[in-house]
Protein backbone atom coordinates (compact mmCIF):
# COMPACT_ATOMS: atom_id res chain seq x y z
CA UNK A 1 0.00 0.00 0.00
CA UNK A 2 3.15 2.34 1.07
CA UNK A 3 4.07 1.77 -2.30
CA UNK A 4 0.82 2.69 -4.20
CA UNK A 5 1.04 5.95 -2.32
CA UNK A 6 4.18 6.88 -3.23
CA UNK A 7 4.28 6.57 -6.47
CA UNK A 8 1.05 8.09 -6.93
CA UNK A 9 2.33 11.23 -5.26
CA UNK A 10 5.54 10.86 -7.00
CA UNK A 11 3.02 10.55 -10.51
CA UNK A 12 0.76 13.90 -9.30
CA UNK A 13 3.79 15.65 -8.38
CA UNK A 14 5.09 15.13 -12.28
CA UNK A 15 1.69 16.09 -13.25
CA UNK A 16 1.52 19.17 -11.68
CA UNK A 17 4.76 20.44 -13.07
CA UNK A 18 3.74 19.43 -16.67
CA UNK A 19 0.53 21.20 -16.25
CA UNK A 20 1.78 24.11 -14.45
CA UNK A 21 4.74 24.90 -17.35
CA UNK A 22 2.57 26.05 -19.78
CA UNK A 23 3.00 29.38 -17.36
CA UNK A 24 6.36 30.22 -18.40
CA UNK A 25 4.79 30.63 -21.65
CA UNK A 26 7.70 28.83 -23.59
CA UNK A 27 6.16 27.14 -27.04
CA UNK A 28 7.59 24.04 -25.69
CA UNK A 29 5.99 24.32 -22.35
CA UNK A 30 2.23 23.63 -25.25
CA UNK A 31 3.75 19.60 -25.42
CA UNK A 32 4.15 19.32 -21.87
CA UNK A 33 0.57 20.88 -20.61
CA UNK A 34 -0.91 18.44 -23.45
CA UNK A 35 1.32 15.28 -21.92
CA UNK A 36 0.06 15.95 -17.99
CA UNK A 37 -2.00 12.88 -18.21
CA UNK A 38 0.92 10.50 -18.83
CA UNK A 39 2.17 10.21 -15.32
CA UNK A 40 -1.06 9.22 -13.97
CA UNK A 41 -2.12 7.32 -16.61
CA UNK A 42 1.90 5.37 -16.39
CA UNK A 43 0.74 4.67 -12.54
CA UNK A 44 -2.37 3.27 -13.67
CA UNK A 45 -1.26 0.79 -15.90
CA UNK A 46 2.06 0.26 -14.50
CA UNK A 47 0.91 -0.23 -10.27
CA UNK A 48 -3.36 -0.04 -9.72
CA UNK A 49 -6.00 2.69 -10.52
CA UNK A 50 -5.74 3.17 -6.66
CA UNK A 51 -2.04 4.80 -7.77
CA UNK A 52 -3.43 7.06 -10.29
CA UNK A 53 -6.27 8.33 -8.02
CA UNK A 54 -4.02 9.32 -5.80
CA UNK A 55 -1.96 11.09 -8.29
CA UNK A 56 -4.77 13.03 -9.56
CA UNK A 57 -6.10 14.02 -6.19
CA UNK A 58 -2.12 14.94 -5.47
CA UNK A 59 -1.55 17.09 -8.69
CA UNK A 60 -4.93 18.75 -8.25
CA UNK A 61 -4.15 19.41 -4.34
CA UNK A 62 -0.88 20.86 -5.92
CA UNK A 63 -2.02 23.02 -8.16
CA UNK A 64 -4.78 24.49 -5.71
CA UNK A 65 -2.11 24.84 -2.66
CA UNK A 66 0.79 26.93 -5.76
CA UNK A 67 -1.65 28.29 -8.02
CA UNK A 68 -5.49 28.93 -7.09
CA UNK A 69 -7.95 27.07 -5.68
CA UNK A 70 -9.83 27.25 -8.71
CA UNK A 71 -7.35 24.48 -10.65
CA UNK A 72 -8.55 21.73 -7.76
CA UNK A 73 -12.00 21.01 -9.71
CA UNK A 74 -10.77 22.28 -12.61
CA UNK A 75 -8.06 19.78 -12.83
CA UNK A 76 -9.57 17.36 -11.54
CA UNK A 77 -12.49 17.20 -13.78
CA UNK A 78 -10.79 18.10 -16.82
CA UNK A 79 -7.50 15.47 -16.64
CA UNK A 80 -7.24 14.08 -13.79
CA UNK A 81 -10.60 11.63 -13.51
CA UNK A 82 -10.65 11.27 -16.94
CA UNK A 83 -6.89 9.92 -17.08
CA UNK A 84 -7.78 7.79 -13.97
CA UNK A 85 -10.85 6.10 -15.45
CA UNK A 86 -9.01 5.33 -18.90
CA UNK A 87 -6.26 4.07 -16.59
CA UNK A 88 -9.18 1.69 -14.80
CA UNK A 89 -11.13 0.60 -17.76
CA UNK A 90 -7.62 -0.54 -19.57
CA UNK A 91 -6.40 -3.24 -16.61
CA UNK A 92 -10.42 -4.08 -16.11
CA UNK A 93 -10.64 -7.70 -16.97
CA UNK A 94 -12.44 -11.11 -15.74
CA UNK A 95 -10.95 -14.62 -16.48
CA UNK A 96 -11.46 -16.22 -19.89
CA UNK A 97 -10.17 -19.61 -20.42
CA UNK A 98 -10.38 -19.20 -24.25
CA UNK A 99 -8.99 -15.63 -24.23
CA UNK A 100 -5.00 -15.22 -24.44
CA UNK A 101 -3.04 -15.38 -21.25
CA UNK A 102 -6.66 -16.55 -19.49
CA UNK A 103 -7.92 -13.09 -19.42
CA UNK A 104 -10.58 -11.03 -21.16
CA UNK A 105 -9.90 -7.72 -21.01
CA UNK A 106 -11.85 -3.86 -21.40
CA UNK A 107 -12.55 -4.13 -25.31
CA UNK A 108 -9.67 -1.13 -26.94
CA UNK A 109 -12.70 0.00 -29.20
CA UNK A 110 -14.83 0.48 -26.25
CA UNK A 111 -11.68 2.76 -24.50
CA UNK A 112 -11.74 4.73 -27.51
CA UNK A 113 -15.29 5.33 -27.27
CA UNK A 114 -15.11 6.44 -23.80
CA UNK A 115 -12.55 8.57 -24.41
CA UNK A 116 -14.58 10.67 -27.10
CA UNK A 117 -17.42 11.16 -24.29
CA UNK A 118 -15.32 11.80 -21.70
CA UNK A 119 -13.83 14.34 -24.49
CA UNK A 120 -16.49 15.97 -25.24
CA UNK A 121 -18.09 15.67 -21.40
CA UNK A 122 -15.35 18.22 -20.28
CA UNK A 123 -16.08 20.71 -22.88
CA UNK A 124 -19.81 20.28 -22.34
CA UNK A 125 -19.10 20.86 -18.67
CA UNK A 126 -17.07 24.43 -19.25
CA UNK A 127 -20.12 25.45 -20.95
CA UNK A 128 -22.30 26.68 -17.56
CA UNK A 129 -19.09 29.25 -16.83
CA UNK A 130 -20.11 31.18 -20.03
CA UNK A 131 -23.94 30.57 -19.94
CA UNK A 132 -26.58 28.57 -19.50
CA UNK A 133 -28.55 29.18 -22.62
CA UNK A 134 -27.03 29.74 -26.09
CA UNK A 135 -26.61 33.46 -26.24
CA UNK A 136 -24.75 33.56 -22.92
CA UNK A 137 -22.84 30.60 -24.16
CA UNK A 138 -21.68 32.55 -27.23
CA UNK A 139 -21.32 35.92 -25.94
CA UNK A 140 -18.92 34.37 -22.81
CA UNK A 141 -16.77 33.17 -25.46
CA UNK A 142 -16.80 36.03 -27.48
CA UNK A 143 -15.80 38.10 -24.60
CA UNK A 144 -13.38 35.46 -23.83
CA UNK A 145 -11.76 35.63 -27.50
CA UNK A 146 -11.71 39.11 -27.25
CA UNK A 147 -10.02 40.06 -24.60
CA UNK A 148 -7.26 37.45 -25.79
CA UNK A 149 -6.80 39.35 -29.07
CA UNK A 150 -6.92 42.42 -27.57
CA UNK A 151 -3.75 41.48 -25.44
CA UNK A 152 -2.07 41.39 -28.58
CA UNK A 153 -1.65 44.75 -29.39
CA UNK A 154 -2.29 45.89 -26.22
CA UNK A 155 -5.58 47.91 -27.81
CA UNK A 156 -7.42 49.83 -24.98
CA UNK A 157 -10.74 48.45 -23.67
CA UNK A 158 -12.75 50.90 -24.61
CA UNK A 159 -11.01 50.92 -28.02
CA UNK A 160 -12.38 49.29 -30.99
CA UNK A 161 -10.68 46.34 -31.93
CA UNK A 162 -8.30 46.17 -35.01
CA UNK A 163 -5.89 43.77 -35.62
CA UNK A 164 -2.65 44.41 -37.94
CA UNK A 165 -3.51 42.67 -42.11
CA UNK A 166 -7.56 42.26 -40.63
CA UNK A 167 -10.49 44.16 -42.17
CA UNK A 168 -13.23 42.88 -39.07
CA UNK A 169 -12.13 41.37 -36.52
CA UNK A 170 -15.93 40.31 -35.34
CA UNK A 171 -15.47 37.59 -38.23
CA UNK A 172 -12.39 36.18 -36.60
CA UNK A 173 -14.06 35.92 -32.95
CA UNK A 174 -16.84 34.51 -34.91
CA UNK A 175 -15.23 31.70 -36.34
CA UNK A 176 -13.40 30.95 -33.34
CA UNK A 177 -16.87 31.18 -31.05
CA UNK A 178 -18.29 28.21 -33.80
CA UNK A 179 -14.61 26.39 -33.77
CA UNK A 180 -13.37 26.06 -30.26
CA UNK A 181 -16.05 24.15 -28.70
CA UNK A 182 -15.94 21.59 -31.04
CA UNK A 183 -12.20 21.63 -31.79
CA UNK A 184 -12.12 21.49 -28.06
CA UNK A 185 -13.62 17.68 -27.67
CA UNK A 186 -11.79 16.83 -30.26
CA UNK A 187 -8.37 17.88 -29.02
CA UNK A 188 -9.68 16.28 -25.78
CA UNK A 189 -10.28 12.84 -27.64
CA UNK A 190 -6.62 12.86 -29.06
CA UNK A 191 -5.03 13.76 -26.16
CA UNK A 192 -6.65 11.32 -24.11
CA UNK A 193 -5.92 8.57 -26.34
CA UNK A 194 -2.33 9.15 -27.53
CA UNK A 195 -1.35 9.76 -23.93
CA UNK A 196 -3.02 6.34 -22.93
CA UNK A 197 -1.50 4.60 -25.76
CA UNK A 198 2.50 6.37 -24.52
CA UNK A 199 1.49 5.34 -21.25
CA UNK A 200 1.40 1.97 -22.40
CA UNK A 201 4.12 1.65 -24.34
CA UNK A 202 6.49 2.52 -22.00
CA UNK A 203 4.87 0.37 -19.46
CA UNK A 204 4.81 -2.68 -21.48
CA UNK A 205 8.59 -2.02 -22.08
CA UNK A 206 9.30 -2.12 -18.43
CA UNK A 207 7.87 -5.26 -18.23
CA UNK A 208 4.55 -4.25 -15.67
CA UNK A 209 2.01 -4.10 -18.04
CA UNK A 210 -0.62 -6.73 -17.19
CA UNK A 211 -2.83 -7.13 -19.66
CA UNK A 212 -1.79 -8.75 -23.19
CA UNK A 213 -1.30 -5.45 -25.97
CA UNK A 214 -4.70 -5.44 -28.40
CA UNK A 215 -5.16 -6.05 -32.20
CA UNK A 216 -5.67 -2.60 -32.73
CA UNK A 217 -6.96 -3.06 -36.45
CA UNK A 218 -9.33 -5.36 -35.38
CA UNK A 219 -10.79 -3.16 -33.25
CA UNK A 220 -14.49 -2.85 -32.86
CA UNK A 221 -16.94 -0.49 -31.14
CA UNK A 222 -20.09 -1.14 -29.33
CA UNK A 223 -23.25 -1.50 -30.96
CA UNK A 224 -25.10 1.08 -29.62
CA UNK A 225 -22.01 3.85 -30.86
CA UNK A 226 -23.69 4.03 -34.80
CA UNK A 227 -27.18 5.17 -33.17
CA UNK A 228 -25.58 7.22 -30.70
CA UNK A 229 -23.37 9.27 -33.22
CA UNK A 230 -26.39 9.46 -35.56
CA UNK A 231 -28.89 10.91 -32.96
CA UNK A 232 -25.95 13.74 -32.34
CA UNK A 233 -25.30 14.39 -35.49
CA UNK A 234 -29.27 14.81 -36.48
CA UNK A 235 -29.36 16.73 -32.61
CA UNK A 236 -26.78 19.41 -34.53
CA UNK A 237 -30.02 21.09 -36.57
CA UNK A 238 -31.75 21.81 -33.15
CA UNK A 239 -31.44 25.83 -32.04
CA UNK A 240 -30.01 26.91 -28.53
CA UNK A 241 -27.88 25.04 -26.16
CA UNK A 242 -28.65 21.38 -27.08
CA UNK A 243 -27.27 21.65 -30.38
CA UNK A 244 -24.00 22.89 -29.00
CA UNK A 245 -24.05 20.10 -27.10
CA UNK A 246 -25.05 18.06 -29.93
CA UNK A 247 -22.66 19.38 -32.08
CA UNK A 248 -19.61 18.67 -29.55
CA UNK A 249 -21.02 15.28 -28.85
CA UNK A 250 -20.78 14.55 -32.57
CA UNK A 251 -17.16 15.96 -33.29
CA UNK A 252 -15.97 13.68 -30.41
CA UNK A 253 -17.57 11.18 -31.95
CA UNK A 254 -16.00 11.60 -35.64
CA UNK A 255 -12.74 11.75 -33.99
CA UNK A 256 -13.16 8.57 -32.12
CA UNK A 257 -14.59 6.99 -35.60
CA UNK A 258 -11.67 8.42 -37.12
CA UNK A 259 -9.53 6.10 -34.80
CA UNK A 260 -11.31 3.37 -36.22
CA UNK A 261 -11.16 4.14 -39.66
CA UNK A 262 -7.43 3.96 -39.53
CA UNK A 263 -8.00 0.60 -37.82
CA UNK A 264 -9.86 -0.45 -40.73
CA UNK A 265 -7.36 0.92 -43.07
CA UNK A 266 -4.56 -1.07 -41.18
CA UNK A 267 -6.61 -4.47 -41.42
CA UNK A 268 -7.55 -4.25 -45.10
CA UNK A 269 -3.81 -2.91 -46.32
CA UNK A 270 -2.21 -6.14 -44.73
CA UNK A 271 -1.83 -7.78 -47.99
CA UNK A 272 -0.55 -4.76 -49.73
CA UNK A 273 2.72 -4.62 -51.53
CA UNK A 274 2.36 -1.05 -51.34
CA UNK A 275 1.37 -0.80 -47.13
CA UNK A 276 3.52 1.44 -45.91
CA UNK A 277 3.03 4.31 -48.42
CA UNK A 278 -0.40 4.37 -48.20
CA UNK A 279 -0.31 4.03 -44.73
CA UNK A 280 2.33 6.99 -44.47
CA UNK A 281 0.30 9.12 -46.99
CA UNK A 282 -3.17 8.63 -45.14
CA UNK A 283 -1.58 9.68 -41.98
CA UNK A 284 0.10 12.60 -43.79
CA UNK A 285 -2.80 13.88 -45.60
CA UNK A 286 -4.70 14.15 -42.28
CA UNK A 287 -1.57 15.68 -39.98
CA UNK A 288 -1.22 18.19 -43.22
CA UNK A 289 -3.88 18.95 -43.73
CA UNK A 290 -7.24 18.10 -41.20
CA UNK A 291 -10.09 17.34 -43.18
CA UNK A 292 -8.97 13.78 -44.51
CA UNK A 293 -10.04 12.72 -41.00
CA UNK A 294 -13.72 12.64 -42.43
CA UNK A 295 -12.95 10.48 -44.75
CA UNK A 296 -11.05 8.04 -42.73
CA UNK A 297 -14.42 8.55 -39.76
CA UNK A 298 -16.24 7.48 -42.99
CA UNK A 299 -14.42 4.20 -43.71
CA UNK A 300 -14.71 3.72 -39.99
CA UNK A 301 -18.51 3.98 -40.63
CA UNK A 302 -18.71 2.26 -43.36
CA UNK A 303 -16.99 -0.70 -42.33
CA UNK A 304 -19.76 -1.06 -39.68
CA UNK A 305 -21.84 -1.96 -42.77
CA UNK A 306 -20.26 -3.52 -45.28
CA UNK A 307 -17.17 -5.05 -42.81
CA UNK A 308 -14.46 -4.35 -45.03
CA UNK A 309 -12.21 -5.98 -42.36
CA UNK A 310 -14.27 -9.23 -42.95
CA UNK A 311 -13.87 -9.62 -46.58
CA UNK A 312 -10.09 -9.56 -46.33
CA UNK A 313 -9.70 -11.42 -43.28
CA UNK A 314 -9.28 -14.70 -45.37
CA UNK A 315 -6.60 -13.41 -47.51
CA UNK A 316 -3.40 -14.97 -47.22
CA UNK A 317 -0.73 -12.96 -45.67
CA UNK A 318 2.27 -10.96 -47.81
CA UNK A 319 5.65 -12.90 -47.28
CA UNK A 320 7.84 -10.36 -45.20
CA UNK A 321 11.72 -10.33 -45.52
Amino acid sequence: MMQLILIGVGAGVVTALLFASVASGALFSIVLFYIAPLPILIAALGWSHWAALIAAVTAAAGLATFLSPFFFITFLIGIGLPAWWLGYLALLGRPEPSAPGGMEWYPAGRIVVWAAILGAGVVILAIPNFGLDEESFRSGLRNVFERMLRAQPRSPADAPLALPGMGDPSKLINFLVAVIPLAGAILATITSLINLYLAARIVHVSGRLKRTWPSLPDMQFPPFVPALTAVAIAGTFLTGILGTVASILAASLTMAYGFLGFAVLHAITRNAKARGILLGVAYAAVIVFGWPILLVAMLGLADAIFNFRGRVAGSPPVPRT
